[in-house]
């Protein structure tokens, strides 16, 4: 794939040093930087940015910045850095708005059910603070467990992780180069980057419509991979088709 691009790179250490630094400062680290809820007293709007830089473990960080470093570079090479850039926050935004609105959903639906079955709005908060305290959940007898869950785990789960912005890379990619050959571990054929990457993004949206986990733990953020991932789509499609020779992309 060539060689990692300064723009690839940077972003590269920036993550590292952000996780190290969370590794050193543990808990204040992700109530400071992780994207929290909009209702939760933790969130701030630099949270909106900075939880793209949060991860949450070795293995989460090494995969996104796996991927970072396989496709970010050439699309750089092929863009220009202030293009890349656009691609790379726009999705991340996109991916955390998407996230955000469908956590909206859940909670609300949840909230109204908590009220239905007797709850005042000062029992309900004080649930929510009793949870986040001890980071775990509460219930009332009268309301069906998954409301819990889903009411308790959108307001103390923090969102984090560079996923967003990097499925908007994966897409951004598979526009601009479809029929590029891919190879993947365990798979000894090589498959078109509009294939594989499509893919991917199905089995994303499988699970975001089912909580059916199919890759990942069971508590990825996959609307953000959805969400990221259609904002890369939008833009790439939108300059490949109008903004540059279309022999360039042959």
């Amino acid at each position: 794939m060539g060689r990692i691009t300064d723009t690839v790179k940077a972003l590269l250490i920036v993550n590292v040093l952000f996780f190290l630094g969370s590794q050193y400062t543990g808990d204040y680290a992700v109530k400071l930087f992780a994207l929290w809820f909009p209702e939760n007293p933790n969130f701030q709007l630099w949270q909106i940015i900075t939880h793209m830089f949060m991860h949450a473990d070795l293995g989460h960080i090494l995969f996104n910045m796996f991927a970072l470093y396989m496709f970010g570079s050439v699309l750089e090479q092929s863009l220009g850095r202030e293009r890349f850039l656009f691609i790379y926050f726009s999705a991340g935004l996109g991916a955390a708005g998407l996230q955000i609105l469908f956590s909206y959903f859940n909670f609300n639906e949840a909230y109204e059910v908590y009220l239905a079955a007797g709850a005042t709005p000062a029992d309900i908060q004080e649930l929510l603070l009793k949870s986040a305290q001890t980071n775990n959940y509460y219930f009332l007898n009268n309301v069906a467990k998954e409301y819990t869950m889903s009411l308790t785990h959108t307001y103390i789960i923090p969102m984090l992780g560079a996923s967003g912005a990097i499925f908007g890379v994966l897409a951004a990619f598979a526009i601009l180069y479809p029929n590029l050959p891919l190879y993947i571990m365990f798979i000894p054929i090589p498959i078109k980057a509009k294939y594989l990457i499509g893919g991917y993004f199905a089995l994303n949206v499988f699970s975001a419509v089912t909580g059916i986990t199919v890759l990942g733990p069971s508590n990825t953020a996959y609307w953000a991979h959805i969400g990221g991932a259609i904002i890369g789509f939008i833009v790439m499609w939108y300059w490949k088709k109008n903004q540059f020779n279309q022999n360039r992309w042959n």
